[in-house]
């Protein structure tokens, strides 16, 4: 056995959605950032293009995401059903602190100009640099006592992002990380025989 593999499957096993947190960490905000910006540094992307963006928002400013996010859902959810959203949103905006994911289009588009052969793969793989960028940071903040969930309201309030936090035309919103003290247990989480999954060829 192989102690620091077993630990680094053990942090991938902690990694869960919590959705019930509250507005605390056990970390200064100054440790939290360190995590984020090495998680992002190291996280692999096609041709190392390092094309993922984070958006750290905190206090007030995470405040103001939820709620432009809830403004925008007035419009559009019936009446008689908003409640459960007014809900779910404030569950949101009870958090800590919220990171934004971006992916900077103009570094997917060198991309595709250099190398026109992939240029219909470099999308594709933006996101997934993107998904390794949002999995790294989300274990490593729940080993440090940080609860998050990945949720996604974009397209839907990309644009009074960029207008409120003044952020460049390029960054294409992709995620929204939700983050926190965690005051109650994840749910039970349910797994398909691995056998379905995993095939071996030898």
């Amino acid at each position: 056995m192989n102690q620091k593999i077993d630990c680094f499957l053990q942090a991938v096993k902690n990694r869960r959605s919590r959705y019930a947190l509250e507005q605390q960490s056990p970390i200064p905000d100054e440790e939290l950032i360190r995590i984020a910006e090495q998680s992002i540094q190291y996280a692999p992307s096609a041709f190392n293009s390092q094309s993922t963006r984070i958006l750290i928002l905190l206090g007030g400013r995470h405040t103001t995401f939820w709620k432009l996010v809830l403004d925008e859902l007035r419009s559009r959810v019936p009446a008689d059903k908003f409640h459960i959203t007014e809900e779910k949103i404030d569950s949101f905006a009870a958090a800590y602190g919220t990171v934004l994911f971006f992916e900077d289009w103009d570094a997917v588009t060198a991309l595709q100009e250099q190398f026109p052969a992939y240029q219909e793969n470099f999308p594709l793989w933006a996101y997934q640099a993107n998904a390794m960028a949002e999995f790294i940071l989300w274990t490593a903040l729940e080993e440090a006592g940080l609860g998050a969930s990945l949720q996604h309201y974009n397209p839907l309030v990309d644009e009074a992002v960029k207008k409120t936090f003044h952020l460049p035309e390029s960054w294409k919103l992709i995620a929204q990380m939700p983050f926190g003290k965690p005051i109650a247990p994840a749910a039970d989480k349910t797994f398909l025989p691995i056998q379905e999954r995993v095939k071996i060829l030898r």
